[in-house]
């Protein structure tokens, strides 16, 4: 049985903060400023380039990606760390597009991460007019399983309301017309029961900075289901990759599997922060995860539509179809949730009216759920979010 009270007392929460943005960035673990400074000091200070053989540097993307596959259902040697997720999403529908090359459509769907569409469009404007992005509403992903369709690319929950899609009866209805699925997992890793294996997915992709709590910027990762892992062709040959990258030739040959998709050098003091974080994770089930959060969502709901009726719920009632956040839509979304960040709950605004709070057992507990509700109620209810200090909206929302 995952122990909560013991990791929440592994993390750094500043005193009189509740912290309901982890689904932006995680907190950070005590233990990561100790670990990444021992490797600074002793590893890189006295080992030099040497760290790269004694202290084992070039195995993290490897072994991280491990242990980050053991939350996520993959098999071992099926994940790799290291660049970040918008790499990583250029490399896996690259090469999706080449399993499936007679075909010329990337299927995807509205409530896609922005980022991910951009990474595609770039993509298929390389590769010619004849390729297209096709997007749909979630509801109608079936119907557009059509027979032109390489490749369908979804996140698995909506950045924004929560909204969890059913990634094994979809990469099912995808396989069975022949298509290529691609998962990004950046809201689910960490804070949903995910099993790629299970799935039968073809690619998945994610970051590490959100529920895995790596830091600001720690990087991405990329799954490739094992009857893949050999055959196909990285677009993105980096040196890294190389089938034997000191033989200094001057023709590419893929590496073994996984490594593969290796692209640049491996951010060794991201991925030492990284660690550190998944040490926790070492100690906790995702079941006991997913079931924890589940019941966090659902007092918070019970709590914030109880206190404030002027809030809609944007997230999918039925916890089992969302993620690990719940959302609420409000008029003067913003301007509240500065109100809120102002008195020590923090979320976040996506726009047009979204209030976005994200939960995770690991740091957040009941009190603190009933805690912020009561912080909320009191922006709502007497209107302390209208000042203009709260409507001045700064680069990051």
């Amino acid at each position: 049985m995952s122990d909560f009270r013991r990791t929440k007392a592994m993390f750094h929460l500043p005193e009189g903060v509740i912290y309901l943005d982890g689904n932006s960035l995680g907190p950070l673990p005590k233990a990561a400023c100790d670990h990444v400074s021992d490797m600074m000091r002793n590893q890189w200070g006295e080992m030099l380039i040497g760290g790269w053989n004694k202290a084992g540097w070039m195995r993290l993307s490897t072994d991280i990606g491990d242990r980050i596959g053991r939350l996520i259902g993959a098999a071992k040697g099926s994940v790799i760390t290291g660049d970040t997720l918008s790499i990583k999403v250029y490399q896996a529908l690259a090469s999706a597009l080449e399993l499936n090359p007679k075909r010329k459509v990337v299927l995807s769907d509205n409530g896609n991460f922005p980022s991910d569409l951009y990474m595609a469009q770039g993509l298929l404007h390389s590769l010619g007019s004849d390729y297209e992005l096709r997007i749909v509403s979630p509801d109608n992903i079936t119907e557009n399983l059509t027979n032109d369709v390489a490749v369908l690319m979804l996140t698995e929950v909506d950045y924004r309301t929560g909204r969890r899609h059913d990634m094994k009866e979809l990469t099912a209805q995808a396989h069975a017309k022949n298509v290529i699925t691609i998962w990004d997992l950046a809201h689910s890793a960490g804070a949903i029961d995910v099993d790629l294996t299970a799935a039968k997915a073809d690619f998945a992709i994610g970051c590490t900075y959100k529920y895995l709590n790596g830091g600001p910027g720690s990087p991405g990762f990329i799954y490739v289901a094992p009857k893949h892992a050999d055959s196909l062709r990285p677009a993105l040959s980096g040196w890294l990759g190389h089938e034997a990258p000191f033989a200094f030739d001057l023709e590419y040959r893929p590496g073994a599997g996984i490594e593969r998709m290796r692209v640049g050098t491996p951010p060794v003091i991201a991925l030492k922060s990284l660690e550190a974080a998944l040490d926790i994770w070492d100690m906790v089930e995702m079941r006991d995860i997913r079931a924890k959060s589940m019941e966090l969502c659902d007092l918070f709901i019970s709590e914030v539509e109880t206190r404030c009726p002027n809030l809609s719920l944007a997230s999918p009632r039925d916890a089992r179809n969302r993620g690990s956040q719940v959302s609420f839509r409000f008029r003067e979304g913003f301007a509240a949730m500065q109100a809120c960040i102002a008195r020590g709950v923090i979320g976040d605004f996506r726009a047009p009216d979204i209030m976005r709070f994200g939960f995770t057992p690991l740091y957040i507990d009941e009190g603190d759920v009933i805690t912020a509700a009561g912080i909320i109620e009191d922006v709502i209810t007497n209107n302390l979010w209208d000042r203009p200090a709260y409507k001045i909206k700064g680069k990051i929302t």
